[in-house]
């Protein structure tokens, strides 16, 4: 921001820290949880709302929290189809120079003046990813996820592209001109899925939740092994 040029370093510090602290103290318990991202241009007459809605109450009705940024448009209707259901409807807002209001459906908010804070939030605390037609913002959040799976700096989790013919020609671009001039690798693309179907997001979604299951179950039967086995060195 501007005005952090103004102040001391040392104080944008903490402001950062807080920001931080906040966030992992709010949704240190909020369980499974998908993202949904969009455009915040969107009506609610428009088809991509509806399905914003039909897609995140699909989702509560599965035991999933669910996380926007908070704003209107996609984020708002993904707040509303949640907050119908006993979840967590998750508002991430951030402090924009065109001053963003919080939508009415969040039954827990957050705010941001800092949008790194707030992308570790977003990373931290879902399963997955849905999203639906955006603009910058979502491809930003989309590519940076995608970017952090390629490195192998987050575990895999499931990047759903809702509307085919919204995204399929940016799919199509990425396959045909990238990996054409080796800027990207076919196991890549394994992260993505393409969709116009709610119910598949919900398929895709409980698939990996089983999967994560599944692993920690294997993870905490190595580690009591493993325990049980220090203890073994140390008997007469």
């Amino acid at each position: 921001m501007l005005e952090d040029l103004k102040g001391s370093e040392t104080w944008r510090i903490f402001r950062i820290m807080s920001e931080f602290i906040e966030g992992f103290d709010e949704l240190s318990d909020i369980g499974p949880a998908v993202s949904i991202f969009g455009s915040a241009r969107f009506k609610e007459e428009d088809e991509y709302y509806k399905k914003a809605i039909e897609v995140a109450e699909l989702l509560a009705q599965n035991g999933y929290s669910v996380i926007t940024g908070g704003g209107p448009g996609i984020m708002e209707a993904a707040n509303s189809g949640a907050a119908k259901y006993n979840v967590k409807s998750v508002g991430l807002n951030i402090e924009l120079p065109m001053e963003q209001k919080p939508n009415i459906h969040q039954n827990k908010s957050l705010r941001f003046r800092y949008f790194f804070a707030r992308k570790v939030m977003f990373v931290k605390y879902s399963m997955g990813y849905v999203c639906m037609p955006g603009g910058f913002g979502t491809l930003d959040e989309f590519f940076e996820a995608l970017t952090l799976m390629q490195t192998n700096k987050i575990h895999p989790l499931p990047l759903i592209m809702f509307g085919t013919e919204y995204w399929d020609g940016l799919l199509s671009w990425m396959k045909d001109i990238m990996l054409k001039n080796k800027t990207a690798s076919e196991e890549n693309f394994s992260f993505i899925k393409l969709t116009d179907d709610p119910k598949e997001v919900v398929a895709i979604m409980n698939r990996h939740r089983d999967w994560k299951e599944k692993m920690r179950r294997k993870a905490t039967k190595e580690i009591k092994k493993e325990r049980g086995k220090g203890k073994g060195e140390f008997l007469p």
